[in-house]
């Protein structure tokens, strides 16, 4: 049994009798729930739960802990966070934005705390990234796109066009490809847009670019980090260079990458959960961000999307995948 079956083993019993769990010590209920299946999030979540332990927060031990995937669909996140409100646990948790918002607008007074949020202020989860407000707070993982529009230049010095595919119904995505359409001319670029609203939309989305883009790079956007293998697959065959902006997309077949180690955001997620869980105002708890990327390459991949890693991007690099 991996650790996502026993991640839903340990949500089906809790949900079944958490009151019978509290009953029997004196527990901390923080209940989590997620937009979609995937590595960063697993990633993101993992290292949360492993800073609450270091804190003295073990689940099963003074931790009773709830997980919930919503498996892509946003009425089921909304099922999610009202029932996760309604039993009241002394901390709400949401990782992506979908997630962070269906908490916030079912919470009332009670505690939020996000994760892997690329940008709260205009999610409207937070009033700034300094001073929330109210009774959330959580980590960004809003990155600038230059560093990666640099990479993709050196990759692809004769590159004209790049695609992006997200989700046009995410706030977040939005707003990343507004500031990429920004970005992007400053490096001789165009941006050719694709979106998928559903995670069974990427191929076609990704389809739509072929013979149209001379690389794609994947935002953070959930729903189509969740399908990156099937954008992988058609950039593949299309010989198009697929850029992720998440280092645990480049395990999956992504080229490469210049992103976070999502274990790392969900390691300071954990320790701003700890300082919530000791009596500090969230409202006061500036949103937290990781100060370093780390860049990712996969050998084979690039091989087969046809590029050429140099001896200096391959020594660089903080991981290579072969």
């Amino acid at each position: 049994m991996n650790r996502r079956d026993v991640t839903r083993l340990v949500a089906a019993l809790l949900l079944s009798a958490p009151a019978a769990l509290a009953e029997t010590t004196d527990v901390t209920e923080i209940a989590i729930t997620y937009i979609v299946d995937h590595p960063a999030i697993d990633a993101a979540q993992q290292g949360m739960l492993d800073a609450l332990a270091e804190g003295g927060y073990a689940d099963g031990e003074k931790l009773a802990l709830t997980v919930q995937s919503a498996q892509g669909s946003m009425p089921t996140q909304l099922q999610i966070a009202k029932e996760f409100a309604g039993r009241e646990p002394d901390l709400l948790v949401g990782i992506s934005t979908p997630s962070a918002q269906a908490l916030q607008s079912v919470a009332g007074d009670r505690t939020v705390l996000f994760s892997a949020v690329t940008d709260p202020v205009a999610a409207k989860l937070v009033e700034t990234l300094e001073t929330p407000g109210a009774n959330i707070t959580g980590t960004t993982d809003k990155q600038p796109f230059e560093p990666t529009l640099e990479l993709i230049r050196t990759l692809l010095p004769e590159a004209t066009t790049l695609g992006v595919i997200y989700n046009a119904g995410e706030a977040n995505s939005v707003a990343q490809v507004e500031a990429l359409g920004d970005a992007v001319g400053a490096f001789g670029f165009e941006l050719v847009e694709a979106t998928a609203a559903q995670t069974a939309m990427v191929p076609d989305a990704a389809l739509s670019l072929a013979g149209r883009v001379d690389a794609i790079l994947i935002p953070t956007d959930s729903t189509i980090v969740s399908a990156i293998e099937s954008v992988v697959n058609v950039g593949t065959k299309a010989k198009i260079p697929v850029i992720a902006s998440d280092t645990d997309s480049v395990e999956r077949g992504a080229l490469a990458a210049l992103g976070f180690d999502y274990y790392k955001l969900g390691w300071l997620t954990g320790e701003i959960a700890l300082r919530i869980l000791e009596g500090e105002d969230p409202g006061a708890i500036p949103v937290g961000a990781l100060d370093t990327q780390d860049l990712y390459l996969n050998a084979s991949s690039a091989e087969a999307m046809g590029v050429t890693l140099s001896d200096e991007l391959l020594t660089t690099a903080t991981k290579v995948i072969q």
